[in-house]
């Protein structure tokens, strides 16, 4: 079966404002997230890509662009099911003003009974998205072969939620994994099992190096919505 090639958006406004952006309008790549799609060509140079998949927001499309336009006529594809998780009321609020909310700590620690108010639960964001994972594969299987690559752009819960299912991993655990701002993460689905091959892949690993942590206390918490990533 096709080779998915998942990419999260580039750095947007929202992530270095510390916003939950979910699904609000207008939300674009900030300069570096500009400079993060601009590379994206580059690091996907060589890859015999056959289709593009995109969320149908913004920040994603923007990623998006330069490699579209360095291949004239690979295909664009919008793809409503693997946009960002509906956070409903939460949406355009600050993630600090959101830690102390009851709902966080399902969040964090049982994510597949958390549900946001007027939007939907984590549960059914997952589900969604695997179903388009799967539907993609097919029709890419189907009109190119098996060997196929594609890309798809999406968030970071999505991506984070898609890896979980490829791994076997329960949707509770999911908050374990990370995948930066233009980060790949590469699926390879076979008819048995899936094989992760790259996770959150930026080619830079300046962001391992300490960053200190705010008043001096690490709380082990997942970045709702996926973070930043490095300064």
């Amino acid at each position: 079966m096709a080779t998915l090639i998942l990419v999260r958006h580039g750095r947007s406004t929202a992530n270095t404002a510390g916003l939950l952006a979910g699904r609000t309008p207008g939300v674009a790549l900030d300069e570096r997230g500009t400079e993060q799609a601009a590379a994206l060509p580059g690091r996907l140079a060589g890859l015999p890509l056959e289709a593009v998949v995109s969320s149908p927001l913004q920040r994603c499309r923007e990623t998006l662009q330069p490699l579209l336009d360095a291949r004239p006529g690979l295909p664009l594809h919008t793809e409503e099911r693997i946009n960002e998780c509906d956070y409903g009321e939460w949406s355009g609020r600050k993630l600090g003003e959101l830690t102390d909310h009851p709902l966080m700590e399902v969040v964090q620690r049982h994510a597949s009974a958390a549900s946001f108010p007027g939007g939907e639960s984590l549960r059914a964001m997952q589900a969604r998205a695997v179903d388009a994972v799967h539907d993609w594969n097919a029709t890419i299987d189907a009109e190119h072969g098996t060997d196929a690559c594609y890309v798809m752009c999406s968030h970071g819960d999505i991506i984070k939620s898609l890896v979980a299912d490829a791994l076997g991993m329960h949707l509770d655990l999911f908050q374990r994994i990370h995948v930066d701002p233009c980060s790949l993460t590469v699926i390879r689905y076979t008819r048995l099992r899936p094989f992760l091959v790259r996770l959150g892949d930026t080619g830079d690993l300046s962001g391992l190096a300490p960053q200190g942590v705010p008043d001096g206390k690490d709380d082990g918490e997942a970045a709702v919505g996926g973070g930043a990533g490095a300064p």
